[in-house]
């Protein structure tokens, strides 16, 4: 029985924080009971799972749980109800096709969590009676369509239940609509889009009708009105959602990937990928910890290593090769970047006059002086080269779960045009990666497994420190190591403070006059294997700790820049920004603010007001 509960405990603490991570909110509240499942204002509560409930019953409680979460994270009600259908099975499309976006976002986001969206259908199907249907009338077309829009996004077939409904519709809808169903998958992030196309497939199956006397173009008085007034009684209603699976969900127009790939442990301690918290502080957060008690339950299985032992030397070069196309698709853009930043380095380089000199050129600004007075002597100036401070530039780049995709693509496209820009102008360039050897603690946490479990055993999985390029290295030896950041198997977990702190530490043990470590990341430190078994804040609390040291105690200078995740809460010198699109500018900009002596005296002043 007591080995029941533990499980209990456990199931409840991963389920909790995998909600609040997914859904970036901290202070969801998230309780555990019997009865239907449901979402009000910020509360959730989640069946409590009984004892004798398969894998798959078990993975559906979790799946209820992530929609909760991942509707929570991109569901804008207001304009939902305002493109909404009256009533009708024009409705009921509408509402399952929104449901469909959500799932494939979860899916294409998180493996883990697509598993439990999968439980969680099956479950569904089988409440229903799905697998059972023998005629057409008992199959819904709403949620026909919402699960054959599913399964073309996904690109995997639904479970039996799923499949047996569509025996009755799936010709006739692919008859209708099978060309819009073939480009969803760009769109899945574009609320307006998504929301036009789900208004096409309404219209191609002869449901207009079912719109009411609403206007579907939405430029009615009536329509305005309703659509006011349905965004000013958003904030006060309550949002449901009942175990049948009706999700009245939209996305938002730009969505911030700042969810690190976490685990959602089980009773046995097994976990399953899932999403890191963003910060969301209102408040700045500099006043640092000026201590640590953050502890490393076992470092035997760390390690840092270069990118060429990760893979294998043809692998990397067709990883390579595909970091190349990539690079060759943008440029046009890449090369502006570039190029600006050389010219301000440059111009740092060799920027500066000598005066009132016997030769050189002639210093047009006296001729004045010499034309009222011809006995004044002629006055010439030469250009003088500015001692240019020896530097090193760190790029420090998040390796976690939840950069696959575009982000840890701009990230590797940057990174590779900056380390040959800096390059150029005889800036040394590191570049760094962090992740975690393994998903679920590695041997660490098999280790803590043998000893008995002790108590707050501190951090419990292998960290992994990557060097794409030593700052010592010729561009011709480490380019082709960049392209490991491709392979979507080395993505796994984020322990910042640690990286931040060895990134430092082989700065600090350089001879160059000026230190720079830039830190690209798109979440908080996640590792749910110590999360688990330390307080929630535990790794994060470290990360203040690493950044006070660094930015109160260390002669390196540190900018971040946060992809979709609020970075400013923690650097004093960070920017945020909402799209990996926007990384190699966002790059540059910092880069240059650095090199600016005018920016950096501003930036010194206002931080010797902050310390005082």
């Amino acid at each position: 029985m007591a080995q029941l509960e533990d499980g209990t405990e456990v199931f409840k603490q991963a389920v909790t924080s995998t909600m609040r991570a997914i859904s970036g909110n901290r202070e969801l509240s998230v309780s555990f009971g019997r009865g239907k499942p449901y979402m009000q204002g910020n509360r959730a509560r989640i069946p409590l799972p009984e004892s004798g409930l398969t894998e798959t019953q078990l993975a559906s409680l979790r799946g209820t749980a992530d929609r909760f979460a991942l509707r929570i994270r991109f569901h804008d009600e207001a304009f939902h109800r305002s493109h909404r259908p009256q009533s009708g099975v024009a409705q009921d499309v509408f509402d399952w096709v929104e449901e469909a976006r959500i799932a494939s976002i979860g899916s294409y986001l998180m493996k883990g969590v697509q598993n439990n969206l999968y439980a969680q259908l099956e479950q569904h199907c089988i409440d229903h009676g799905f697998d059972q249907i023998e005629d057409q009338s008992q199959a819904p077309l709403g949620e026909a369509v919402g699960m054959l829009i599913r399964e073309k996004i996904v690109g995997e077939p639904g479970p039996p239940g799923a499949s047996k409904v569509l025996e009755f519709w799936r010709d006739y809808i692919e008859d209708r609509i099978g060309d819009r169903l073939e480009n969803l998958r760009t769109s899945i992030f574009d609320q307006e889009e998504f929301s036009n196309v789900c208004r096409q497939i309404i219209s191609d199956l002869g449901l207009s009708d079912d719109w009411g006397e609403e206007n579907p173009d939405g430029d009615s008085e009536d329509a305005e009105e309703e659509e006011m007034e349905s965004e000013a009684g958003d904030e006060a209603s309550d949002q449901e959602m009942s175990a049948d699976g009706d999700m009245t969900d939209a996305i938002e127009g730009e969505v911030p990937v700042d969810m690190d790939a976490m685990e959602l442990a089980e009773a046995e301690g097994e976990a399953d990928e899932a999403g890191a918290p963003p910060d969301m502080m209102s408040d700045k957060n500099w006043l640092r910890p000026k201590e640590s008690q953050y502890e490393v339950f076992s470092n035997a299985f760390d390690e840092v290593v270069f990118a060429d032992e990760l893979c294998e030397p043809l692998e990397l070069d067709r990883l390579r090769g595909v970091l190349d196309k990539h690079l060759q698709s943008s440029q046009i853009v890449i090369s502006k970047l570039a190029n600006r930043l050389q010219r301000k380095l440059m111009a740092q380089q060799n920027r500066t006059w000598e005066f009132d000199l016997e030769e050189g050129t002639l210093d047009s600004s006296r001729l004045t002086s010499v034309i009222i007075d011809p006995c004044s002597p002629l006055a010439f100036k030469q250009e003088k080269d500015m001692k240019f401070r020896d530097t090193v530039v760190s790029l420090l780049i998040d390796s976690s779960g939840s950069m696959r995709g575009r982000s840890i693509t701009i990230a590797a496209m940057c990174a590779d045009i900056l380390g040959r820009t800096l390059e150029r102008c005889t800036v040394k360039v590191e570049i760094l990666g962090f992740t975690t050897r393994a998903w679920r603690g590695g041997q660490s946490r098999e280790l803590w497994l043998q000893q008995g479990k002790p108590a707050q055993p501190g951090r419990l999985n292998d960290l992994r420190h990557i060097i794409y390029k030593a700052a010592d290295m010729p561009w011709r030896r480490s380019r082709r190591n960049l392209g490991l950041m491709m392979r979507e198997e080395l993505l796994k977990e984020n322990i910042d403070g640690e990286a931040l702190l060895w990134a430092h530490n082989r700065l600090a043990g350089r001879s160059e006059d000026r230190q720079i470590l830039m830190v690209i990341s798109d979440g908080l430190p996640v590792d749910n294997s110590t999360l688990l078994v330390n307080p929630s804040n535990y790794l994060e609390q470290h990360l203040k700790y690493a950044i006070d040291r660094i930015e109160n105690h260390s002669k390196v200078e540190l900018v971040a820049i946060g992809i979709g995740h609020d970075v400013t809460h923690h650097y004093r010198r960070a920017v945020t920004i909402t799209d990996a699109e926007q990384l190699g500018d966002a790059m540059t900009e910092q880069l240059v603010d650095l090199f600016d002596e005018e920016s950096n005296r501003v930036f010194r002043f206002q931080r010797r007001r902050e310390v005082a």
